[in-house]
């Protein structure tokens, strides 16, 4: 099952009143699992930034101009979500931008249907209960401190943390029903894991390592462990 975690930063509130998307970020979940891949995307929104937003992300107009319109990586965008649900906070929000600028590009709306509503389900579970992103970390233990301003992958990336949680947490098979291994295209990243630059030190005392040789030594010449140890 791939589910698509979403996000996106915008001018203001209002696209039919002229806001724009200005960043979409997005975490790729296979089976509730993180699959390492992502897309990220900063957006020309052809028009100033008010002040206001820019305090809430960062993003000014001297940083987005060089960045592409929307129309020039929104079918990028569509390939990589495809038909998968799309995992958002307040996705009222966020589709009404992204069938916005869909509109505009003369491209296929996105279905609400297609969208799963995680503010919607932190509020059944918990009513009564603050459920923005930030309470929900604090809720589930979730580190979200390098989140000084909103970052649509950083945010995409807590909330799939955060989403995990309130389905329960689990993922059901491991990841070993299905092979995830998919090509990184244009706007998206993949994470690899690197070795250690040091090896980790031996967390075993002298005096239990020299307990277990002896241990070891008791069991005689056809012990498996001095075949394979």
């Amino acid at each position: 099952m791939r589910e698509i975690v979403l996000d996106t930063e915008t001018t203001g509130f209002e696209p039919m009143q002229g806001d724009r998307i200005v960043e979409i970020g997005a975490v790729e979940l296979f089976n509730h699992m993180p699959t390492g891949r992502t897309y990220h995307q900063y957006i020309n929104p052809e028009r100033g930034m008010p002040q206001e937003a820019f305090e809430v992300h960062g993003l000014g107009d001297e940083f987005l101009a060089d960045k592409p319109k929307f129309a020039q990586i929104g079918q990028a965008f569509l390939d990589f979500i495809q038909d998968s649900t799309l995992v958002i906070h307040n996705a009222a929000f966020d589709m009404k931008f992204l069938n916005a600028e869909l509109k505009w590009m003369n491209a296929p709306q996105l279905p609400m249907s297609q969208a799963l509503d995680t503010l919607d389900i932190a509020r059944k579970r918990f009513p009564g209960s603050p459920a923005s992103l930030d309470a929900l970390c604090r809720r589930f233990n979730i580190d979200n401190s390098s989140r000084t301003l909103h970052g649509a992958l950083l945010d995409s990336e807590i909330l799939a943390e955060v989403y995990l949680e309130l389905i329960g947490g689990k993922q059901p098979d491991f990841g070993l029903s299905a092979n995830t291994e998919t090509e990184a295209k244009p706007g998206e990243t993949r994470w690899r894991a690197q070795p250690r630059s040091a090896a980790l030190p031996a967390r075993i005392t002298e005096k239990e390592a020299a307990a277990h040789s002896a241990f070891v030594e008791s069991l005689g010449d056809g012990a498996l462990w001095k075949k394979f140890g």
